[in-house]
């Protein structure tokens, strides 16, 4: 299985090194099909190689840890352009997200799959906006594509309710889907001003230094959409989320929610007939009442019950292992 990164940032480099860390399992479950990272692209910069490199022997993973860039200098080549330049399987998509129109990893990911290369990605924007079109697009094409990283990072949820709950009528699934909004609701419990806990969040490296994506609930209906098209067979976008963030949040709202015995979390919904993410009042010891970044969800079946998942919604080691799972499936079948 012959991989190119597009996207050599926190969680390309992250799940380069998943692979460093699982080669020796890799190798053993995989005989005949050695997996190999054959390209890599970054914002600036790239390399590749056709030989046959080890995982553990190739070469740009050292310079980019002290340099932080890869050896070969984009200038206006098209991260596609570097793609035809090298004979791949698979391609991990793991760029930045764009909720306008996608961005470069939407188009990436129509050429790889056109070229009837098997996709993985945790870039929402493509997803978010047009998760029917790459759908159909791998289908006519014969591709495998695969996304779990994409919603909840190490909080497995997506291939949860479609293969580990096969069988079982989902009836809806209720959920934190961002962390950072999680943790600023979380200190804000504890009497600290939304500006002051917005500031720690950045100081810890949860929030961006624009923190809009998070706090308007961008990044959380962008995973709802995702949920809704994965999981209930919907055909939506994100512009058919409805949204409301965190930055309308007031320290009285907090203080009155807790007179009460209840918390402010912020909830994204997702039914056949529900496209939500909003703050919702909740019980204390309700399953959702979760402190700190992580991501929690409730996914409702007719006949399991309520089936609760919790995990690390983000980090490079985290999203790695999702990406690490979404390959085994992709390589399983690919070698029955």
């Amino acid at each position: 299985m012959r991989i190119f990164i597009s996207g050599f940032g926190n969680i390309g480099l992250g799940f380069f090194e998943t692979l460093l860390i699982r080669e020796t399992f890799l190798k053993n479950r995989y005989k005949d099909d050695p997996v190999t990272v054959v390209g890599v692209v970054d914002s600036k910069s790239y390399e590749y190689n056709d030989d046959e490199y080890k995982i553990c022997g190739f070469c740009t993973i050292g310079s980019k840890k002290t340099t932080g860039r890869l050896h070969k200098d984009r200038n206006s080549l098209s991260c596609r352009e570097i793609m035809d330049m090298v004979d791949f399987d698979l391609l991990i998509e793991a760029g930045p997200t764009n909720i306008t129109d996608g961005g470069e990893g939407l188009e990436n990911i129509r050429h790889a799959l056109r070229k009837g290369k098997d996709v993985i990605t945790v870039n929402k924007g493509p997803l978010a906006l047009a998760y029917s079109e790459l759908s159909a697009l791998a289908e006519k094409n014969g591709c495998h594509l695969r996304f779990e990283g994409s919603v909840g990072g190490g909080m497995p949820i997506i291939n949860l309710c479609n293969e580990a709950l096969v069988g079982q009528r989902i009836i809806s699934i209720q959920g934190i889907f961002n962390g950072t909004c999680n943790l600023i609701l979380s200190r804000m419990d504890s009497g600290i001003p939304f500006e002051q806990a917005l500031r720690e969040a950045q100081q810890l490296g949860y929030a961006e230094s624009d923190p809009t994506y998070d706090i308007k609930g961008i990044d959380a209906a962008s995973k709802v959409s995702i949920l809704a098209n994965s999981v209930f067979n919907r055909n939506v976008t994100f512009s058919d989320v409805s949204v409301t963030g965190i930055d309308t949040v007031t320290g009285e709202a907090v203080r009155m929610a807790a007179e009460k015995g209840m918390v402010i979390r912020h909830i994204g919904e997702i039914s056949n007939d529900k496209l939500e993410v909003a703050p919702r009042l909740i019980p204390k010891n309700h399953p959702l009442s979760v402190s700190g970044s992580l991501n929690k969800a409730q996914v409702i079946t007719d006949m399991a019950g309520p089936i609760t998942v919790s995990g690390r919604g983000a980090g490079k080691s985290e999203t790695g292992s999702a990406i690490l799972s979404d390959l085994i499936w992709i390589m399983d079948r690919r070698n029955a």
